[in-house]
């Protein structure tokens, strides 16, 4: 018999058998009838859009042992079917033809010039997996830690002019939330024009009066997809998870940092905080300029594509390698960072590091790493050892005893909370930004990263990385394997909603 034809079979059966047991007890009537044939009716459209077998297979669990719960979460998180008619007008305008450089043909002759002959097709991809050239003229550097680059962006934000255009997944009203808060209503009343895009889930918790003192300081400030009710938007699954900051055209920032002292390391629950950002200088500002232009047009239908936004003021020599921005989420039909990670991991010659607070792959990414591995190449994993989110953190664990059988090496980050997220291929290729390596930045959230080709920075990154190491514990096979039995059937329950993590 046919799998779908299988599973859609199943679907009523289940129904059936809840509209049954629901009919013995008397309550039931209409509401029993409604919550059946709402399970049956969502549980067939799950086996219509043809996700994952896991995915719909969890999601048929779910709802056949908690119906009511499984409901709720459904509508949460679980609904992203059409999702690129949800997102179609961010989509066309992500591929508009505005991402592409003027200047093109200059990118050919460096490619030529600077790119090794065996790492021209990985470049060719990524190059159309990002929708625009590589640049070979743009500056960056690795800022390390909250404290560095709190430092760096307060010092850039003070020297704006023209525009300030921020975008952050969380923003806290706390000291250094207020510390950006100064400055972006001090530029404001110098006359920089201040955007300042963020997410409304993530801000869930953000003062209605840190908004409030920033709009009437003359910043604009919007919410990232605003949910009024919950459980009746559709989109309320799909996050805008990126941090991007951009000075002028000139000077942007990306990575892993929100604005919150944790990431100062000032809440007790978390204490050190490890993290990793990235300061770009030059022609891939422009790249990441159009990132934020694009999203603010799909949150506010006003477009700023012009040359004053568009135009790099600096031009920097084109030997500091390469540097190419890409953005991911749900409004494209490719999943672009896990594209870009799966292509670094299978280009590979000597070695692979990852580092990620959160670790939930897909199977190809999994498979990917166990065959580099079981290949002989050096491959590091490092996680932290204290979580900030037990559900991930224990379903992660369960992926742990697969890769170190086949030679991976895990190590779990022993000094405070770990959330840099950093891929190092063969000591030359690297990837900086927001997308942890998991599921929902791979399929739901919108994200951004920094791929660097023979930079200073993948440099510093590889120092950093073995820095980490020392202070980090490895994990052992044997010992791993023979953790207790409760703690294994714990994290194997949060393996089962891996899934829709």
């Amino acid at each position: 018999m046919n799998g779908k034809v299988g599973i859609g079979l199943f679907i009523l059966m289940l129904g059936s058998t809840w509209y049954l047991l629901l009919e013995e007890v008397g309550v039931r009537g209409y509401l029993s009838l409604l919550l059946t044939l709402s399970l049956m009716i969502i549980g067939f459209s799950i086996f219509l859009e043809n996700r994952h077998p896991i995915q719909t297979i969890t999601w048929i669990i779910v709802f056949g042992g908690f119906p009511i719960i499984g409901f709720i979460f459904y509508f949460l998180f679980g609904r992203n079917f059409r999702k690129e008619r949800k997102f179609q007008k961010k989509y066309f305008l992500d591929k508009h033809d505005f991402l592409k450089s003027p200047d093109d043909a200059k990118y050919d002759i460096r490619k030529k010039r600077g790119v090794e002959t065996r790492h021209r097709k990985l470049f060719s991809f990524i190059e159309k997996l990002g929708n625009s050239p590589m640049s070979f003229a743009t500056k960056t550097t690795i800022l390390t830690n909250g404290k560095e680059t709190y430092s760096t962006i307060l010092k850039e934000l003070m020297n704006a002019k023209h525009h300030i255009h921020l975008e952050y997944y969380i923003v806290r009203d706390d000291d250094i939330g207020g510390a950006f808060k100064d400055v972006l209503i001090q530029k404001a009343n110098e006359g920089v024009r201040v955007r300042f895009l963020y997410d409304a889930v993530g801000c869930w918790s953000l003062a209605r009066s840190y908004i409030d003192e920033l709009k009437h300081g003359g910043v604009e400030i919007v919410p990232f997809g605003p949910i009024k009710f919950p459980f009746l938007k559709s989109t309320f699954n799909f996050r805008n998870h990126r941090k991007i900051l951009i000075i002028d055209g000139s000077v942007g920032f990306i990575g892993g940092l929100n604005i919150g002292d944790e990431y100062l390391g000032l809440n007790k629950n978390f204490g050190f905080w490890r993290d990793t950002h990235l300061m770009v200088e030059g022609e891939a500002v422009r790249t990441l300029q159009l990132i934020f232009l694009q999203d603010w047009y799909y949150s506010t239908n006003r477009s700023f594509l012009t040359d004053d936004y568009l135009c790099t003021s600096q031009s920097l020599q084109p030997d500091l390698g390469g540097v190419q921005m890409l953005a991911g989420g749900p409004d494209n039909r490719r999943t672009v960072i896990k594209d870009l990670f799966f292509t670094m991991i299978t280009s590979a010659e000597k070695s692979i590091w990852i580092a990620s607070p959160y670790f939930i792959p897909d199977d190809d990414i999994f498979q990917a790493l166990k065959v580099a591995a079981l290949s002989g190449l050096d491959v590091r994993l490092l996680v932290p050892k204290n979580p900030d989110k037990r559900i991930v953190f224990h379903a992660s664990m369960t992926y742990f005893s697969e890769l170190l059988e086949a030679g991976v090496r895990v190590f779990q980050y022993d000094t405070g909370f770990m959330h840099s997220k950093i891929v190092i291929v063969d000591g030359e290729l690297a990837s900086i930004g927001s997308s942890n390596i998991d599921m929902r930045s791979f399929h739901l959230n919108f994200e951004v990263n920094a791929f660097l080709y023979h930079t200073e920075s993948t440099q510093t990154l590889v120092e950093d990385f073995l820095k980490d190491l020392e202070v980090s514990n490895e994990l052992r096979f044997d010992v791993f394997s023979n953790r207790h039995l409760g703690l294994k059937v714990l994290e194997s329950t949060c393996r089962l909603l891996s899934p829709l993590l």
